[in-house]
């Protein structure tokens, strides 16, 4: 415990010595981090939607629970559509577009519930609020085209986000800041072993492994 305690006393004592790179390296690392990701990450806004998953029934009270316990597993299939080529070709199609390549598509869905949420992520809010919405509009389409559902409902729209979902710049800034730190006290240590400099008596004693039997004093002034 105490060669511990000893070795991280003459760690920070190092670190102290050579602070400025300890600061200054995080900083710098930091800054630019911050720059590239003002200036070279584009804003990503994220637009979500719920839609409530109802199977065919013929209506009688039977029909009912077995319809709730079908739309519960029919919930995993209905997401699986939603990230379907003939869903995604629906959508893009409505929406007057080619492909939708530029947006990512995710899907939330609970076996103990009939609510599946989709969520698309694009460079532009209007774009993602549209594409979500376009794709809930198609998958319904698709889904009674398969006979795999009675309906698809759209319990909330996709609004046009106010924000943007990501990049998480503060994140990026705050990682950049610890390698930062990190390379700095490698760099510290890594000059420290390199110096082979004799700086005390207990220097001396490790590098030569005999005792050290007088000293000489410093006579200051030449005198």
């Amino acid at each position: 415990m105490k060669g511990k305690l000893q070795t991280l006393l003459e760690l920070f004592q190092l670190l102290k010595k050579h602070l400025k790179l300890v600061i200054a390296l995080p900083v710098v690392c930091a800054i630019a981090m911050g720059v590239v990701s003002f200036t070279m990450m584009d804003n990503t806004y994220t637009a979500t939607t719920s839609m409530y998953i109802l199977a065919k029934t013929d209506g009688s009270q039977t029909s009912y629970y077995n319809d709730l316990s079908a739309s519960q597993m029919l919930s995993n299939d209905i997401a699986t559509l939603l990230d379907s080529d003939s869903v995604k070709s629906g959508a893009a199609k409505e929406l007057g577009l080619s492909n939708l390549d530029d947006y990512k598509v995710s899907v939330t869905s609970e076996t103990t519930t009939r609510v599946i949420s989709l969520s698309v992520t694009g460079d532009s809010p209007d774009g993602a609020a549209a594409v979500a919405n376009a794709i809930a509009n198609s998958v319904s389409t698709v889904a009674q085209d398969v006979d795999a559902a009675q309906a698809v409902n759209v319990i909330d729209k996709a609004k046009i986000p106010n924000q943007p979902s990501g990049p998480n710049r503060k994140l990026y800034i705050a990682v950049a800041a610890l390698a930062g730190l990190f390379v700095a006290v490698a760099i510290v240590v890594l000059l420290d072993m390199l110096n082979t400099r004799v700086r005390s008596v207990d220097d001396a004693v490790e590098l030569l492994g005999v005792p050290v039997i007088g000293r000489f004093p410093v006579v200051k002034g030449g005198k």
